[in-house]
């Protein structure tokens, strides 16, 4: 049960450095197969090289003719050749395929990052005009609250003049009961 745990424990804890792949990688993954390709096209020219200088020996009777060793050391080359380029079309396809995926990654990735602005320009568009409507509402309160001030000024100046009157006719009521006794 240990040992089932244990391996558990160790495939859980590897599997984010199995399965993740960063841009990095795809890119040091593109420059790798590149350098291959590379490396096989320095190879090839360095055998044609040989070739060529195979094709200019001469070991027959004398130096003057070719033997058939000669031919056949130019063959083998030859097919080496042939071999390398062979290679050089298999890397090459890899490569293409390599730039091919690249182009769709990012095609994908200019795809959802078109979507993502689209959305944060709706949810933009949403909260100005959200922000419109609260600041009129705002406006609209601000003009009723004004304007409910204004009653509630003429209702004190009212009240007051009310007040006032009472107090002056209070007055005149005591100064005429005051004068009767």
């Amino acid at each position: 049960m240990k040992n089932w745990l244990f391996a558990l424990f160790f495939f859980l804890s590897s599997t984010p450095t199995l399965f993740a792949q960063t841009p990095l990688d795809s890119s040091s993954n593109f420059e790798d197969q590149r350098q291959k390709v590379n490396n096989l096209l320095n190879a090839r020219a360095k055998k044609f090289g040989e070739y060529d200088s195979s094709l200019q020996q001469k070991t027959g009777i004398f130096g003057l003719f070719k033997s058939k060793g000669d031919m056949q050391k130019s063959i083998d080359i030859l097919k080496q050749i042939v071999i390398t380029d062979n290679n050089i079309f298999v890397e090459t396809r890899k490569l293409l395929d390599l730039k091919d995926s690249e182009k769709e990654r990012y095609e994908l990735l200019a795809s959802e990052y078109d979507q993502q602005v689209t959305a944060y320009m709706k949810t933009i568009s949403k909260l100005q005009a959200e922000n419109d409507k609260l600041r009129e509402a705002i406006k609209k309160l601000e003009e009723e609250d004004h304007s409910c001030s204004t009653y509630i000024y003429l209702f004190s100046i009212v009240i007051i003049g009310l007040i006032a009157a009472l107090i002056y006719q209070y007055k005149l009521l005591k100064s005429k009961n005051v004068t009767k006794v």
